[in-house]
């Protein structure tokens, strides 16, 4: 469905993307991991085409999107969905209002056809009957969960996942993975997730990659992540502060200075 090659990315001195070479099946989620700063938004932004990288492709339904003119990026994502980070739903719109949103923009369904859809998409993620709250009316686990219907309303076939339970409990956090998983089988979509959330990762993830400033360090199913030897992905994945991963990209750059010098 997506395929990443050479991708190179950087701001000033800071390389975001090096090199990057990845791929993400069809009809799998596939999880980039990575602590603050190591390129997991810069890669999202760039295989959805809102960024180009300074060079490489990505390839998606064929298409590589960093060629691609206006028209043939707006086309190709037509077929991508988006959970945002902190759901991104209008506040000035009902429930059925925000879902009803892309339908309206995007296509010229008859009304009543859009109310059909958005019922049957409010009842996928578990809340037909909210059509006339409003978002301030929602929890943070039921905003993140009319964002996601908001992302299938149009039947893609990828949703791209933004930090999908930042800030949720950890009920809320298990409804939102076994949404993913759910969706991702009834739908037969591709599912793209960024996350540091090491334990919901685990959950929903048939493969992970782990980014470390720029770079992949890791990428496999669940099973070889966990048994990974890389001191790197040890480090991560457990959570140890004292390791080769320094706390801050400041701290990395004194280290490379140091073993330089050395």
């Amino acid at each position: 469905m997506i395929r990443v090659e050479n991708l190179v990315k950087k701001y000033g001195n800071t390389v975001a993307s090096n090199s990057l070479n990845c791929r993400f099946e069809e009809e799998k989620v596939t999880v980039i991991l990575g602590g603050s700063g190591s390129g997991k938004s810069t890669l999202l932004r760039q295989i959805t085409g809102l960024e180009r990288p300074d060079s490489g492709s990505v390839y998606f339904d064929g298409m590589d999107l960093t060629a691609a003119n206006k028209k043939s990026l707006y086309e190709k994502r037509r077929k991508m969905g988006m959970l945002f980070q902190g759901s991104a739903l209008f506040n000035y719109l009902n429930i059925f209002e925000n879902i009803a949103f892309p339908l309206r923009e995007h296509t010229k369904i008859a009304e009543n056809v859009i109310k059909t859809i958005v019922t049957m998409k409010l009842e996928m993620v578990g809340l037909r009957g909210t059509e006339n709250l409003m978002p301030s009316q929602l929890s943070g686990g039921m905003m993140k969960r009319v964002g996601l219907a908001r992302a299938i309303v149009m039947d893609p076939k990828v949703i791209f996942y933004d930090e999908p339970t930042s800030g949720l409990d950890p009920i809320s956090t298990g409804v939102i993975d076994k949404l993913i998983k759910d969706l991702n089988l009834k739908l037969k979509i591709t599912s793209v997730v960024v996350s540091h959330d090491i334990e919901s990762s685990f959950r929903i993830a048939d493969k992970i990659i782990i980014l470390f400033y720029g770079d992949i360090i890791a990428e496999g199913t669940v099973d070889e992540i966990k048994n990974s030897d890389d001191l790197r992905v040890k480090q991560f994945i457990n959570g140890e502060p004292e390791g080769p991963i320094p706390f801050t990209r400041t701290d990395r750059d004194y280290l490379d200075e140091l073993l330089t010098e050395s």
